[in-house]
């Protein structure tokens, strides 16, 4: 299988979370962009119902208006039922790094608002530790940004400003992401504070304790990780 029908193999298992009538999470990136068409293709075929969606990103929003998918906000529902997204690396006690595609502030509060968090994966983003395949994204305000910067690499991480075609990448709420390299993490719940409490830090990319299910397709098959 490639890596895209693997995504896909995830993607489309994750379904089986969700039903008729409830509050679900759309998550971002390219694994879980394959859930949110299979939503709006089993909404146009009847198989769904009554669904309402909160996205994670305003491209996601833009693909489930495509999709037929009717949209929500947190404040409408506060409570969502499933969430499927994808991550950038799944440790073994299902902790994740995610925010590679820009998202993490949205994902993370969506994800704390979900009742059923489902992280979908193909078997490369599988780690025997947090740290060792991904950075850890680190959203910040523009204003001091290397002053942040600095305060982050003291942290023992290797920084660096994310960029698109040589210009900052700017998250939608207008701010920027420092990736943080630290070539493995011992303790991600310690680094989580720490990040969190340098001024003009909005939000880390570590996904700690709120993940339930991780599935993960491989060339063997999926498999179903449970928390």
């Amino acid at each position: 299988m490639s890596l895209e029908e693997l995504k896909r193999a995830a993607a489309y298992r994750a379904l089986g979370f969700i039903s008729s009538g409830m509050v679900v999470g759309l998550g971002s990136g390219s694994t879980a962009r394959y859930a949110t068409l299979r939503i709006g293709e089993k909404l146009r075929e009847g198989s769904l119902r009554d669904i309402v969606a909160v996205p994670t990103s305003e491209e996601t929003a833009r693909l489930a208006r495509q999709e037929g998918i009717p949209l929500t906000t947190l404040e409408e529902h506060p409570r969502i039922a499933v969430t499927i997204d994808g991550a950038d690396e799944v440790d073994p006690h299902l902790d994740v790094i995610k925010g590679g595609g820009g998202c993490l502030l949205h994902e993370k509060i969506v994800a704390y608002a979900t009742e059923h968090e489902v992280i979908v994966v193909d078997e490369s983003k599988m780690s025997e530790c947090l740290g060792l395949k991904s950075p850890v994204p680190v959203e910040v305000i523009r204003f001091g940004w290397r002053s942040t910067e600095a305060a982050l690499a003291g942290t023992g991480a290797c920084t660096a400003l994310r960029c698109t075609g040589g210009t900052p990448y700017v998250t939608d709420e207008g701010n920027y992401i420092i990736d943080c390299l630290y070539n493995g993490i011992t303790s991600p719940s310690e680094l989580a504070v720490t990040l969190n409490a340098i001024p003009g830090v909005v939000e880390n990319g570590l996904f700690l304790g709120v993940v339930k299910t991780v599935i993960v397709a491989s060339a063997r098959g999926v498999e179903v990780l449970e928390r």
